[in-house]
């Protein structure tokens, strides 16, 4: 069969949209990815308008498309034709205004030739994200000498990290971005300044993720963490497994959480089941909520020891995210086993999957595709496709605070169309995807594959996804 290439849109507009999931405008003269934050050390918050990001092209076969205005994105009206869903009906969907304006029977929602997409032979989901990312440190594995902190070199690696996981379908990125010692706060404002340049690509938000916060070095830590809450931090992280004193780590990062309003989102291995205790006890009562990962250390606790340890989180309210690609650098490395999932999802709790390191000390060869997270819960960690992809779907949007989606009329338009008919088959063969944010393509990945003039081939009608017209 022949690989469907997609229309692009003539228009590729965007529209501004608010951390807390509001729409604005967006302003600004058009800027590189490599343009350097600001280097001092100001209380500089960050604004609710950023900067649009130029087209860009990864090194592989993924592209994202360029902007348009604001204003155009919300009169712009974008036809998906032909999809598959889930449920195994072909429909067409209208988008319109960043959002799904109607789901028809294929062929019954008409809309002008320029503003459509044939989605033939895909298969439309809700856009995965991602919820746990490092894109300070991402893509520095193979480099030479220590590792560049620069603002430029951290805005551009975070620019691109994010971008590689957008051409993967995540249309939003929870980043952790570590905070003091030499470096200071240095390596947050480059990723907010990358989120500014981002915004209407992809919704890129950052953990502040302290080294310490208990006594006398905790101090420093601690006005550290308060500074990069007030520069535009949105979430509060940290790795209490490496203070001296973790139970005093949890309490100035809840207390911390509880006076902004901010969610926290914490490393920890979770093999210390009275740790895991005490955080389930401390955090259960605060809004919006806690998440932790990657607990790989309660795949080796005793079973009922991790059980209780899990009925606990659940009580709480606490969700994990775990890493089934591999660890992250946050943490020392103990056992690369995953979190038990099935385990933790029987107790109740809310369990999603991230990426983690994205080529960098933590997994040199990381991919940050959430797709891959979801193939190993289903092949290795129990989970049947549809709960493995919810993992980096639903699950993970309710844990990063983003809104829920569906394809129907109403819901966001962040969506994933995936060359295949079925979850298992997208899970096992992910190579054509088109990603939508915000009612409009964002990125596309075309695979080709085609096989040399055979009988064989013939006879057995091989699948095909060829060119429309003869190649070189």
């Amino acid at each position: 069969m022949s690989d469907s290439q997609p229309q692009e849109p003539f228009h590729s507009p965007r529209s501004g949209r608010r951390e807390g999931g509001g729409h604005g405008p967006a302003h600004g003269p058009s800027q590189s990815h490599a343009q350097s934050p600001s280097r001092s050390r100001g209380h500089l918050p960050d604004p609710d308008h950023g900067h649009p990001h130029g087209q860009h092209h990864d090194q592989q076969h993924s592209h994202s498309l360029g902007h348009g205005h604001a204003a155009a994105a919300e009169a712009t009206t974008l036809l998906l034709a032909g999809a598959r869903l889930t449920d195994g009906r072909t429909v067409d969907v209208r988008l319109s205004g960043g959002r799904i304006q109607a789901v028809g029977t294929a062929g019954s929602l008409p809309a002008p030739a320029l503003s459509r997409v044939d989605l033939g032979g895909y298969l439309l989901l809700p856009a995965p994200v991602e919820p746990h990312a490092h894109g300070d440190t991402a893509l520095t594995a193979d480099g030479e000498g220590p590792v560049s902190y620069t603002p430029d070199e951290v805005q551009r690696r975070a620019t691109e990290a994010a971008l590689l996981q957008l051409g993967h379908g995540a249309t939003a990125v929870r980043s952790h971005v570590r905070i003091g010692d030499v470096h200071g706060l240095g390596p947050m404002e480059a990723v907010l300044q990358a989120r500014r340049s981002l915004r209407g690509l992809t919704d890129l938000t950052t953990v502040a993720v302290p080294r310490l916060l208990t006594g006398v070095a905790g101090a420093d830590g601690l006005a550290m963490l308060r500074d990069a809450v007030k520069m535009g931090a949105s979430v509060i992280g940290g790795c209490p497994d490496l203070d001296p004193d973790p139970t005093g780590f949890l309490e100035a990062v809840l207390e911390l959480a509880d006076e902004h309003g901010c969610p926290v989102d914490l490393h920890t291995d979770g093999d210390d089941p009275g740790r895991l205790a005490r955080l389930a006890a401390m955090a259960g009562g605060l809004r919006p909520g806690v998440s932790i990962g990657p607990c790989g250390g309660l795949s080796r606790l005793p079973l009922d020891v991790a059980a209780r340890a899990a009925d606990q989180l659940a009580a709480a309210g606490v969700r994990v995210t775990c890493l089934p690609q591999g660890d992250c650098a946050a943490l020392e490395r103990r056992g690369l086993r995953t979190a038990p999932v099935r385990l933790l999802r029987a107790a109740g709790v809310r369990v999603t999957a991230g990426s983690g390191a994205l080529r960098d000390a933590g997994n040199p060869v990381g991919r940050g595709d959430p797709l891959e997270a979801a193939y190993l819960l289903a092949s290795q960690g129990g989970l049947r496709p549809g709960e493995a992809y919810e993992s980096i779907s639903s699950a993970a949007r309710e844990a990063m605070g983003l809104p829920e989606v569906r394809v129907e009329a109403g819901f966001p338009a962040e969506l994933l169309a995936v060359r295949g008919d079925r979850i298992a088959g997208v899970l096992s063969l992910a190579y054509s995807r088109i990603v939508i944010h915000r009612g409009r393509v964002v990125a596309r990945t075309s695979a080709v594959r085609e096989y040399c003039d055979s009988a064989v081939a013939v006879a057995l009608d091989l699948p095909r996804q060829g060119r429309t017209e003869p190649g070189p």
